[in-house]
C-alpha cells in the first residue's frame, strides 16, 4: 500500500519522516515548500511532491498520514481529498473542532470505504488509550478526568502556532454529554501523578471530543500541569481573549512562532511524559490509573508510525474513528518506552 506523509518539511512531519525510513518504509514526502520537501526526500531516497493543502496530488496514493496544521485550516480539505481519491485518513491533530468535524463524517467514510482516524500522535493516543481503560475498569462511569505534565520538554513552531489559532475561544469541558466553553485557568486542581503531585489547570484538549466518542462517558475534563504562577497568567489572559478573535493578531503572533523550531534531540531522547487519570459512577465509584511516556514529539514519531502500519495491516473498519476504536486501548503499550501503572 503507498502512502503520502504531508506536512514532511515541518518539524514533527520530519521526525516522523525519519523515524518511518528507520522503520523500512519509503512514503511519499509531501508538502508546499519544494525547497524543504525535496532535499529531504533525497536525503532519505523517497519520493517527493509538492502541493498545497487545497489541491492535493493523491494519484496512486492509499494512505495519507497528515502532519501540516493548524488543523483546523488544513484537515478538512485534505479529509474530501482522500474521500474522493478513497485513500485512508490519519492525522496528529489535537483540535477539538477538528476531531468533531471529522467524527461528522463518519457515514460518507463507511459508505467510501475509508477509514478517518484523526490524533494518532500525542494527542491523543495516551490519553484515548487511557481512557478507554479506565471506562473498561468501571462500566458506567459518568466523568473522565485526565491530566498531563511534561517534564523537561517545550513547544515547536507547529504546535505553537497551532494554540494561537484558537486561544480565543478559552476552555473546553464535555458537560452532560455537550462540549461546553470555559475560561482558561478558572479550572485548576492538584493532581497525583506518579512522578509527584502537581498544580493543573484544564485545557481544551482533544480528548473533550475523542474521548467521548471512545467511551461514551458524558462529562470530561482534561488537565495540563502548570505552575500557580502560569495558571494565574493565564486567567489575565483569559480576559483579553476577545481580542484575539480578529485573525490579523492571530496571524502576527503566529509569526513570532515561526522563529521557533522544537526540542533537540537531546530534549527528546531524555525528557518524559506523565499522565493521570480517572473514570468516576454514582455511588462514589472510582478507578484511577497512571501513565508514563517518552517526550511527545519523541512519542508522536513513534505512534504515527505504528499507526500507519496498523493500517497497512488491514483489517480496521471504516468509518471516523479514534486511535483506542481502531486499534485497541493496548495499542499504547507497543509504543517503546511507555509504562502503564495501577492496574
Amino acid at each position: 500500500m503507498a502512502w503520502l506523509l504531508y506536512g514532511a518539511n515541518g518539524y514533527s512531519g520530519e521526525l516522523i519522516a525519519r523515524e518511518a525510513v528507520r522503520r523500512g518504509h519509503r512514503p511519499f514526502l509531501a508538502g508546499r515548500n519544494r525547497e524543504r520537501i525535496e532535499p529531504l526526500a533525497r536525503e532519505l531516497s523517497c519520493q517527493s511532491r509538492v502541493f498545497t493543502v487545497d489541491r492535493p496530488d493523491l494519484t496512486g496514493v492509499e494512505l495519507v498520514l497528515h502532519c501540516a496544521g493548524p488543523f483546523v485550516r488544513t484537515a478538512l480539505p485534505m479529509v474530501r481529498a482522500c474521500l474522493a481519491a478513497k485513500a485512508h485518513y490519519l492525522d496528529i491533530t489535537g483540535e477539538i473542532d477538528v476531531f468533531e468535524q471529522i467524527f461528522q463524517l463518519d457515514g460518507e467514510a463507511k459508505r467510501a470505504g475509508v477509514t478517518l482516524l484523526p490524533g494518532t500522535g500525542f494527542d491523543v493516543v495516551p490519553t484515548d488509550c487511557l481512557a478507554a481503560m479506565l471506562a473498561a475498569r468501571l462500566p458506567g462511569a459518568e466523568e473522565l478526568i485526565l491530566a498531563f505534565y511534561s517534564r523537561g520538554g517545550s513547544l515547536s513552531r507547529g504546535t505553537l502556532k497551532t494554540m494561537m489559532e484558537s486561544l480565543h475561544e478559552g476552555g473546553a469541558v464535555r458537560r452532560d454529554g455537550r462540549i461546553v466553553r470555559v475560561p482558561l485557568g478558572r479550572d485548576a486542581r492538584e493532581i497525583p501523578f506518579s512522578c509527584g503531585p502537581r498544580m493543573a489547570m484544564a485545557i481544551p484538549w482533544g480528548d473533550v471530543a475523542s474521548a467521548y466518542r471512545t467511551t461514551g462517558i458524558p462529562n470530561i475534563r482534561v488537565y495540563n500541569a502548570a505552575s500557580p504562577r502560569a495558571i494565574t497568567r493565564a486567567r489575565r489572559m483569559a480576559r483579553l481573549a476577545a481580542l484575539l478573535r480578529f485573525a490579523p493578531l492571530r496571524r502576527l503572533l503566529q509569526r513570532y512562532a515561526d522563529r521557533r523550531t522544537g526540542p533537540p534531540e537531546s530534549v527528546r531522547s531524555s525528557a518524559r511524559t506523565y499522565l493521570w487519570g480517572s473514570a468516576s459512577a454514582p455511588g462514589g465509584r472510582e478507578v484511577a490509573m497512571t501513565m508514563e511516556t517518552p517526550e511527545g514529539y519523541a512519542f508522536t514519531a513513534l505512534s504515527a508510525v505504528a499507526a500507519v502500519e496498523r493500517m497497512l495491516e488491514g483489517g480496521i473498519a471504516a468509518g471516523s474513528l479514534t486511535p483506542a476504536l481502531a486499534f485497541g486501548p493496548g495499542f499504547v503499550r507497543g509504543i517503546g518506552g511507555v509504562v502503564v501503572g495501577d492496574e
